[in-house]
């Protein structure tokens, strides 16, 4: 049972062990933590603590140190809530809004933001054009052959692509495919535009190959760019834990940190809820991801999330200013990336 001295006990050597990296021993509690009771006190609630599974004792220290499900009850009932200071959140605005940058550049600053911030790996993940509703596609000569082909989703993100034409098009022809094209395309998404939707499409636009070429060469080209981004920033922050200085132990971290589509399915799937999330090592499904917690949170246009942001490293993670630093930078770039949005081209 965790009576409010255990929960004391467990908090100081949590903080402690965070704090120093250092297994805790109970003289340690006694000196620096005030809880007004004996060392030897101290000794045998620790080890009662063991015991239910909320500390575990290194082989070669006779301190203690919190397991995984001892970090879970700090985060989710003691950890004291820690709040960036004015000047950090004003910095964090000024970096991300003052700036006059595209909405890939200051994603990027986002991420190296939050790696400066908080000493661990950072990743970003950026909007999924593929996921976000058609709101328009503008087809503009550029030559007899080449067509740029604009398309603006929902809430606002525009790509560009260079389109080569199968065969010389009128301007006229340019303007008819365009406007059955919005028809088709406005309000669904691109990863809803399935094979059997194109061919009913070509059907209706025209039965000439140029027509149904220009149709295909088109949407492969706008579902290039629908993958999420991964932005990632840091990862060599992990080596200055003392958990991953041995390069070995480092390596399976760094290794997935560089599937960039398998850490964004996994900030991804954090993140289908509101609020900001911690993981904590062997809550993982990724086995590499084992020795490691993250914390994540979703970011925002208007209602609408559509992207991560979070931090990965050691278990020994200062949750509670990992926390604020994730909450405080996901709301900026929600901020910034509206900002952005709304700008005049």
């Amino acid at each position: 049972m965790m009576d409010p001295r255990k929960m004391r006990i467990l908090q100081a050597v949590t903080d402690d062990y965070i704090s120093t990296a250092e297994p805790v021993g109970s003289r340690t509690i006694a000196r620096k933590y005030g809880l007004g009771v004996s060392p030897a006190t101290i000794r045998n609630e620790m080890s009662d603590l063991e015991e239910l599974g909320y500390l575990e004792q290194p082989h070669t220290s006779a301190g203690r140190v919190p397991s995984d499900k001892g970090y879970r009850f700090y985060v989710d009932v003691l950890m004291d809530p820690v709040e960036l200071s004015p000047a950090e959140r004003e910095h964090l605005r000024e970096e991300l809004l003052s700036k006059q940058r595209a909405m890939e550049h200051t994603i990027h600053r986002a991420a190296r933001l939050l790696s400066a911030l908080t000493h661990y790996a950072a990743v970003v993940v950026a909007p999924r054009p593929a996921e976000t509703a058609v709101r328009g596609l503008h087809l503009t000569p550029l030559d007899e052959c080449h067509v740029l082909a604009v398309l603006v989703t929902e809430p606002g993100f525009v790509e560009n692509h260079v389109i080569e034409l199968p065969a010389p098009m009128s301007d006229e022809e340019l303007d008819r495919l365009a406007a059955r094209l919005n028809e088709f395309l406005r309000g669904k998404t691109l990863r809803q535009v399935t094979r059997g939707f194109l061919s009913r499409l070509r059907e209706e636009i025209d039965s000439r190959s140029v027509y149904d070429e220009t149709v295909e060469l088109l949407m492969n080209s706008l579902g290039s760019g629908s993958e999420e981004r991964v932005y990632l920033e840091g990862a060599l922050n992990l080596f200055e834990q003392p958990e991953f200085r041995d390069v070995e132990r480092a390596k399976p971290v760094l290794g997935f940190l560089e599937q960039e589509e398998a850490v964004a399915s996994m900030l991804s799937g954090l993140c289908s809820r509101a609020g900001t999330r911690v993981v904590i090592g062997q809550e993982h499904s990724r086995a590499e991801m084992k020795e490691c917690s993250t914390v994540t949170a979703a970011y925002r246009i208007g209602d609408s999330v559509v992207g991560a942001v979070g931090v990965v490293g050691p278990t020994r993670m200062d949750y509670a200013r990992a926390v604020s630093v994730v909450e405080a930078l996901a709301e900026s770039l929600s901020e910034a990336l509206s900002h952005v949005l709304r700008r005049p081209a």
